[in-house]
């Protein structure tokens, strides 16, 4: 197998190191900067028929080490994957979603730890796609961007509601609340998100203005009391077969003339079936169970069938790439803290995972988009200026 392997290698023409179990050393450029460490002999056979997802997977359980840059990392393995890989088409099969296993995937994925969070997200704890202004903005100035861009397409004005669908630590209705003079609902289905976020409206003085609660999207008040409704990171957890539901659901909330903005992350295809030589498999398998991803056309429908109206769409793909690549260097610049706060198994998995979907991000295998839509008042007017201009104004 060995005999085969690496002349195979060697054509790719990658800085790389294989360092085998009993030691021996093949390397197969020479000067490399990545090292392979297999420690299992039943990798070689992986290795010759390789994919994103068994080379993620050989990590994680420990059958695997690296050593070198993740982001190179990755890039070495896509490209491996790509070259010895079997090229199959992956069909998407719909996971069942209902109140049970949405619960047991968010707390998998969002009750990992808070310190764990704080580690590498901005001191806000925003976990969703920053906004870049210029492309040189730090993480913490990028992702106050990202909520007064959301606050202005929303057109947030003083004494309003807003209803905040899967609100994380409450970051976003604070800076509303504190920034535009409005009050917040936010809901959540992460006890641990619930709880910190609780103490930090606590700590800012802001409990007359902001609310936040354990809530399914599934329970959100039909009664029109929102004037603006605002999800991030959400739609991601709810699955095709619900997604009419769920755009039914934000309609229901919101008054006529009132907005509702939609930020989340697409899939490439029409049929959401996951891209990346595994890459898609591996964040199923270990990152975000039951997870789907519908492509822009679908959501857009949708959210057009529920009533709505959508008035504007905005990709945030290269900053969703710059995002995650932050993400990435700020936890690899803190892993021995992080080692003493999640186990091992799950710091190989959220390594590659933050580093993944950085590269996959800046090669187009995803998308994030922002969809801006309003509820027609009974003249069928929308409570929209005739531009733009008026986001980006300072």
């Amino acid at each position: 197998m060995l005999a085969s392997l690496l002349p195979a290698l060697r054509e790719l023409d990658l800085p790389l190191r294989l360092q085998l179990w009993d030691g021996q050393v093949f390397d197969l450029t020479p000067a490399p900067h990545v090292t392979l460490i297999l420690k299992d002999p039943s990798l070689l056979g992986e290795l010759s028929r390789p994919s994103l997802d068994n080379l993620g997977a050989a990590y994680v359980e420990g059958r695997l080490d690296l050593s070198g840059p993740l982001d190179e990392v990755i890039r070495i393995g896509d490209r491996i994957s790509q070259a010895l890989g079997e090229d199959r088409p992956v069909e998407h099969q719909p996971w069942a979603h209902d109140r049970h296993t949405d619960a047991e995937a968010i707390s998998y994925h969002y009750d990992l730890s808070n310190d764990f969070y704080r580690l590498w997200l901005d001191p806000e704890m925003v976990y969703s796609c920053a906004y870049f202004e210029t492309g040189q903005e730090s993480l913490e100035q990028a992702q106050q961007a990202k909520l007064r861009h959301l606050c202005r397409k929303l057109r947030l004005k003083p004494g309003e509601r807003l209803l905040d669908v899967g609100c994380g630590w409450g970051g976003l209705a604070r800076f509303a609340a504190r920034e535009f003079g409005v009050e917040v609902f936010g809901i959540t289905l992460s006890q641990a998100q619930l709880e910190l976020g609780r103490q930090r409206v606590i700590d800012e003085g802001l409990q007359d203005r902001v609310r936040l609660e354990l809530l399914d999207y599934r329970d959100l008040p039909q009664d029109e009391s929102f004037d603006k409704v605002v999800s991030v990171g959400m739609f991601e957890h709810v699955g095709h077969a619900n997604l009419p539901l769920y755009c039914q659901r934000l309609f229901g909330a919101v008054r006529p003339g009132g907005l509702v903005l939609n930020h989340g992350i697409t899939a490439r295809h029409l049929d959401g079936r996951p891209v990346g030589h595994g890459a898609g498999e591996f964040i199923g398998r270990f990152v975000f169970p039951h997870g789907e991803l519908p492509h822009l056309v679908n959501i857009c429908a949708d959210i057009s069938e529920s009533g709505l109206e959508v008035v504007d769409v905005e990709s945030l793909r290269p900053h969703y790439a710059r995002t995650l690549e932050l993400w990435s260097q700020r936890l690899d610049e803190r892993l021995d803290e992080a080692r003493g706060l999640i186990p091992e198994r799950a710091l190989r998995i959220w390594r590659v995972y933050l580093a993944g979907c950085a590269y996959g991000f800046s090669r187009g295998w995803v998308n994030l988009h922002q969809i801006l839509a309003g509820k027609p008042r009974a003249d069928d007017s929308l409570e929209l200026p005739w531009s733009r201009a008026d986001i980006y104004r300072d």
